[in-house]
């Protein structure tokens, strides 16, 4: 019939008919055998716009390995503890295929940046972010950059957040700088005295949004047009650029205000050690791993050293429900499983000063 080409639904409604036994089944046995059947003669595509928790649902059924084994639940938990909102700096170590990455920067909704470092020269993959459909605002601000370039800022300029009179973690944009110039203006039209100190701040204010225009220097092209008249569609930004050197002298003045680790295939204790003091201070951070043992380990170091509070251990625990018409119950087969995530703030620590 197949071959004739018959319709699905005609495949089995003709089975149904040339079968012995369906009329002596049960309601709830003749639902189940046509289900069986459309699946394999009849199947439905439904087509859906991707999202975080889709793509991580797959990946955990067919590949959980390349994605640390991570649950949804977990990676909603690691972005709730980690504090990913609207215009945050998130500093994230992506060891599971760019999921983590891909996760913040759909948070985001292109009005923040998030920042994938990795350890070595090699950047690590981030793959799975083009299955996001993510666009164009959104994919100019992912941007990765080696570990040891962002410790250089550390070592370098003052620490992260000692600068005063700004907030760290808040990326000014064009409504912000225009803010703060008009108000300048007026005030140098008045001739006031307080012109010369409200000076300094119309300079420093453009200094992190002369990457703002760079960024959306990519993002809104002019429309080429080719030899026929015809309009081309302009080159979408690649997702992990490098990032510019205003943005990175503005993280090392202001520092990241989240950061998220996912990096099972790695020591946890010596990363974060190296990590944590990229953060604002009271900056929240979130760090996921597979087993309980590294975790509990970088606790007990992020204790001795002094450099967080609240520092607590997850472990995310998640129960999936069948619901049907007198035929509701938790799923037969379930994953028991979720990993563990160590969160807490990252604080000023005065002995390391004074030692210093």
């Amino acid at each position: 019939m197949k071959r004739e080409g018959a319709s699905g639904d005609a495949i089995v409604e003709a089975l149904i008919a040339n079968s012995s036994t369906f009329g002596n089944k049960t309601v709830f046995s003749q639902e189940k055998y046509k289900l069986k059947k459309q699946k394999k003669y009849a199947p439905k595509v439904l087509l859906r716009r991707p999202s975080t928790r889709s793509i991580c649902e797959t990946y955990f059924k067919k590949y959980p390995a390349r994605i640390g084994f991570m649950r949804v639940d977990t990676l909603s938990l690691l972005l709730s503890m980690a504090n990913v909102g609207a215009y945050s700096d998130v500093l994230a170590v992506d060891m599971v295929g760019g999921l983590v990455v891909g996760a913040v920067a759909e948070r985001l909704g292109g009005t923040g940046y998030v920042c994938s470092t990795y350890l070595g020269s090699a950047p690590s993959s981030i793959d799975i972010i083009r299955m996001y459909n993510l666009n164009s605002e959104m994919t100019s601000r992912i941007f990765q950059a080696p570990l040891s370039d962002l410790c250089s800022l550390k070592t370098s300029g003052d620490a992260p957040g000692s600068i005063q009179g700004d907030e760290p973690g808040v990326v000014p944009d064009e409504s912000f700088q225009s803010s703060l110039e008009k108000p300048s203006d007026t005030e140098v039209s008045d001739g006031n005295a307080q012109s010369t100190t409200a000076q300094p701040i119309d300079i420093e204010a453009p200094e992190p949004a002369t990457d703002e225009h760079l960024n959306q220097g990519d993002i809104s092209m002019p429309d080429c047009k080719g030899s026929n008249g015809n309009s081309i569609a302009p080159k979408a930004p690649r997702a992990g650029k490098a990032p510019s050197p205003e943005r990175m002298k503005y993280w090392g003045e202001h520092g990241f205000s989240s950061l998220i680790v996912a990096a099972p295939g790695h020591e946890v204790e010596s990363v974060v050690a190296d990590l944590l003091p990229l953060l604002s201070y009271s900056a929240p951070f979130a760090i996921y791993h597979q087993y309980l043992q590294p975790l509990a380990t970088c606790m007990h170091s992020l204790q001795v050293s002094k450099m967080a509070i609240g520092l607590q251990i997850t472990e995310p625990w998640l129960r999936e429900y069948q619901v049907l018409p007198s035929r509701s119950h938790p799923h037969m087969q379930m994953n028991a499983f979720g990993g563990y995530i160590l969160s807490g703030i990252r604080v000023h620590n005065d002995t390391v000063c004074v030692a210093a």
